[in-house]
């Protein structure tokens, strides 16, 4: 599209950075804006409870591009505003009351924690984590040291909880699953985490509830649903997060758990599109629509819109794909297993190195490698695939993954 176009982009996030590198790759050379909510250049969230909290690696480490990068692309940068409008005419309202005319829309705003709704939830010393400004204040907290309680197992809880233990701190985790992560992994995989954390020192209260927080002006002690109370210095809420789609709503696009967009990542409004974690895109190959709040979505969902707002028509198909570091175990999770009927290991799980595939009937439809790499992409070739395997083969490691299932849909070798 010619120079008297313009295509702004809401949410200055990983995905809003990326679909404006695309954009302008791909030789768009009209205006392009995008505006951010925080006062920061658009950064990335997984270091933020890993190495970053930890205080391995600086500032510089978080951020997309480098600082001049925006600038030298002819890409308007407008930090600390917030869009709170779409008008008839394709017009963008700001906070500040400033109006926008743009001629295609991208929405990457993102999602913003859950919020523990306990008595003593405002008190001084309960953390959320979810911007780098909130990292930074975490980080502070664990530099005084103390006792740290960790309000949910899933990831983020998890992995707050192992950086935390690393810096010396004494943890404990609440959670009212049975295991660390069983909703995604299942018992039987939440287990393996579960063990992590007990044999690095933390405590894990599975099954256990949070009744309320006490203390003076700060938190002391986590009361729980038992009875128990728990002494600390720090509280971190992981609990998990929801799609930021108000600006949608108001713009009356279809919006269900985040905003509804086709395999093309365009919502019920044409011209307006949808990446990254407010995305709830239809999936071609799952024939169903998803949420996928990882990273990589972000990381890959992003170009194909900026393309397609450029007049494309690409499906976004890509499979989910995750990956956590907690301690010294390392994974990479593939696929998409809501259901499965039994889970298959391919190594010794006890030696935390191994590979583990989410099964339904005779097809792979979710694996997860665990300090074994390189192998990420023939996981994704027997999903996508629909490999059928037989569960001896898949668990016998002098079986190479790309000799499993020689014909698609058929017998297996």
């Amino acid at each position: 599209m010619t120079s008297d176009h313009t295509f702004v982009i809401v949410g200055a996030s990983l995905a809003g950075a990326k679909a404006a590198e695309t954009l302008r790759e791909e030789g768009f050379d009209g205006r392009l804006v995008l505006i951010g909510a925080e006062d920061e250049s658009p950064y990335e969230r997984p270091p933020l409870s890993k190495d970053y909290l930890r205080g391995e690696v600086g500032r510089q480490k978080v951020y997309v591009h480098e600082e001049r990068f925006y600038a030298d692309h002819g890409i308007e940068l407008r930090l600390g505003r917030t869009g709170v409008g779409l008008n008839t005419g394709n017009e963008l309202v700001l906070d500040d009351g400033a109006a926008l005319r743009y001629d295609r829309l991208l929405l990457t705003t993102g999602a913003e924690p859950r919020r523990l709704a306990v008595a003593g939830g405002g008190l001084d010393g309960v953390l959320y984590l979810r911007s780098v400004n909130d990292s930074d204040a975490l980080r502070e907290r664990l530099d005084r040291g103390g006792a740290a309680v960790v309000i949910g197992a899933g990831w983020i809880g998890s992995e707050v909880a192992a950086s935390a233990r690393q810096r010396g701190l004494d943890v404990t985790i609440l959670d009212p699953d049975t295991v660390p992560l069983e909703r995604v992994l299942g018992r039987e995989v939440g287990a393996l985490y579960r063990d992590i954390h007990h044999d690095h020192g933390v405590r894990m209260l599975m099954e256990t509830r949070v009744e309320r927080f006490e203390g003076g002006t700060a938190v002391e002690r986590v009361r729980t649903s038992d009875g128990r109370a728990i002494e600390c210095d720090i509280v971190v809420v992981g609990i998990g997060v929801q799609p930021r789609t108000q600006l949608a709503r108001l713009g009356g696009l279809y919006v269900d758990d985040g905003i509804l967009v086709d395999q093309r990542l365009q919502t019920s409004m044409p011209g307006v599109f949808a990446a990254g974690d407010v995305a709830m895109a239809h999936h071609p190959f799952y024939a169903q629509r998803l949420r996928v709040e990882h990273w990589a979505n972000a990381l890959h969902q992003a170009p194909v819109a900026a393309r397609n707002m450029l007049g494309r028509a690409d499906p976004y198909d890509r499979l989910p794909y995750f990956f956590s570091d907690q301690y010294d175990v390392g994974m990479e999770y593939s696929g998409y297993a809501r259901t499965w009927d039994r889970v298959v290991f391919r190594g010794d799980p006890t030696s935390r190195e191994f590979i583990a595939f989410w099964l339904a009937g005779d097809r792979i439809v979710a694996g997860m490698n665990v300090n074994v790499w390189d192998v990420a992409d023939p996981i994704r070739r027997l999903i996508r695939d629909r490999v059928t395997v037989d569960d001896r083969r898949l668990a016998d490691p002098d079986v190479p993954l790309d000799q499993l299932g020689l014909v698609h849909g058929g017998a297996a070798a």
